[in-house]
């Protein structure tokens, strides 16, 4: 069999068939790779030229081919200024102009076609408000100790990042685990399109993305289409105590199981160790799960649903989920003097609650300082989102509590109100933040950090560690 690893992944005439283009120029073209950005096009690229809302792709198209694109997938409205502008420059370099009315259904398209050729790939779908990205973490390492596996990097989950992903897959991968994520009404159906998961895993519905659709109720209809694509043989995961399982389960075409510790069978129980994560129970076997916070344990007793469901051998699981690290921003531990939960990637209601009770329940000789950054996208949920948390926060266990962000107001108010009797202040200045801090936290102190990711919180992390400036 052809290794494809030195082989295309298409010729531009099969990628003109597949997505319905128009195509000028060399049908034979040969596509190694597709970019979205003509700054990671390489030799032999296909660029997609994507309309954004900052950067119309259309305007690098010539970049893209000056790096070696062998193919360049555009809308059709465009295509008289595309061929003037660089036809001349795409006929002497070999390549193929392909036209279509919609890039980012056609890139689809080509995703879910170039998938279709791995009929025997078992597909694993993971979505969710939060923990998707860990739960795919940690499904990947107790699937993956005998068995090659692809996953999509980092959380490159949307209608783009998801269509990229698929063209990593090779002939030598059994299984694929890939995360899938939302941000517009009507983007998981298209994911599901794209991906017809085997195995799909909501791992809960909360709040995250509700100032886009609006409710929960919305949240959960949206998060359900990644069973859209059953047909009576797959298998589906929802959350024991997710208030909307019933919901989630009715009427799937396909088994639709709970998980979690009373419904995930050979879970024996959970012994926190702190910091350090769990002493775990599972098919009499006993290992460490390093992930601190129950909501990262539940992540990984969601890994141990799917891979029993699949029939992973129980000392594979075990070791695959003792191995699991954490990502940037997700639960990172840093010792020291001062040590440091950063968990500054994302931020909802529901994530900001998890990290605070994970910081409270855990035995800790010091004292605890929480620093809470803007939860962004919550639209007009936001203000009583972010009041609702800071009186969770009042009511914690922390010493001091540090709001950063326009919208972190109102969580201030919320934890004033709520009765907070430690060191309390507010900031949208990050250097004055960054001084107050310093100035209240000492050796022996646990912080937590905790925002949205536009916040960039993590700079503080070497200012308090005693590294920075």
């Amino acid at each position: 069999m052809a290794d494809l690893r030195t082989m295309p992944l298409f010729e531009a005439g099969q990628a003109a068939v597949a997505t319905g283009a128009a195509l000028a120029g060399n049908a034979r073209a040969r596509i190694e790779s597709v970019a979205v950005d003509s700054r990671k096009v390489l030799p032999g690229s296909l660029f997609v030229a994507l309309p954004g809302e900052r950067a119309d792709g259309h305007f690098f198209i010539e970049a893209a081919l000056q790096a070696g694109a062998a193919a360049v997938l555009a809308r059709a409205d465009r295509r008289a200024d595309v061929e003037a502008a660089i036809g001349d420059l795409a006929a002497s370099r070999g390549a193929a102009l392909l036209f279509v009315p919609d890039a980012l259904a056609a890139l689809q398209a080509l995703a879910r076609d170039y998938r279709r050729r791995f009929p025997r790939l078992l597909r694993v779908g993971i979505t969710g408000s939060s923990g998707k990205t860990t739960t795919k973490e940690c499904a990947a390492s107790a699937l993956g100790r005998s068995r090659s596996l692809a996953m999509n990097e980092g959380n490159l989950n949307s209608d783009i990042g998801l269509s990229l992903s698929m063209f990593s897959l090779r002939e030598e991968h059994e299984i694929g685990v890939f995360e899938m994520g939302m941000n517009r009404r009507g983007e998981m159906a298209e994911l599901a399109g794209i991906y017809e998961p085997d195995v799909a895993v909501i791992t809960n519905v909360g709040t995250a993305h509700i100032g886009i659709l609006g409710s929960r109720d919305a949240i959960a209809e949206e998060k359900k289409l990644i069973f859209s694509r059953f047909d009576g043989s797959q298998t589906g995961f929802v959350w024991e105590d997710d208030d909307y399982r019933a919901f989630l389960r009715e009427g799937v075409r396909g088994e639709v199981l709970e998980f979690g510790p009373r419904s995930t069978k050979g879970f024996g129980g959970a012994r926190s160790l702190g910091l350090e994560g769990y002493g775990v129970e599972w098919e009499g076997r006993s290992f460490r799960f390093p992930l601190a916070g129950r909501h990262n344990l539940l992540d990984g007793i969601a890994a141990m649903a799917v891979a029993s469901r699949l029939g992973t051998p129980a000392d594979e699981v075990a070791e695959g989920l003792a191995s699991v690290r954490p990502l940037f921003g997700r639960s990172e531990i840093q010792k020291g003097e001062v040590t440091l939960v950063k968990d500054c990637y994302n931020a909802n209601p529901d994530s900001v609650a998890a990290a605070m009770e994970l910081c409270d329940d855990i035995e800790w000789p010091g004292r605890r300082v929480y620093v809470l950054g803007s939860m962004l996208e919550l639209g007009p949920e936001s203000e009583a989102a972010h009041r609702g948390v800071g009186a969770r926060a009042g009511a914690s266990k922390a010493a001091a509590l540090f709001f950063f962000g326009e919208e972190s107001r109102a969580a201030f108010e919320g934890a004033r109100e709520a009765g907070f009797r430690g060191l309390l202040v507010y900031e949208t200045d990050f250097d004055r933040l960054r001084e107050s801090a310093r100035s209240f936290v000492r050796p022996g102190d646990l912080v937590l950090l905790k925002a949205s990711r536009g916040m960039a919180l993590e700079r503080l992390a070497d200012a308090l560690a005693g590294k920075g400036e």
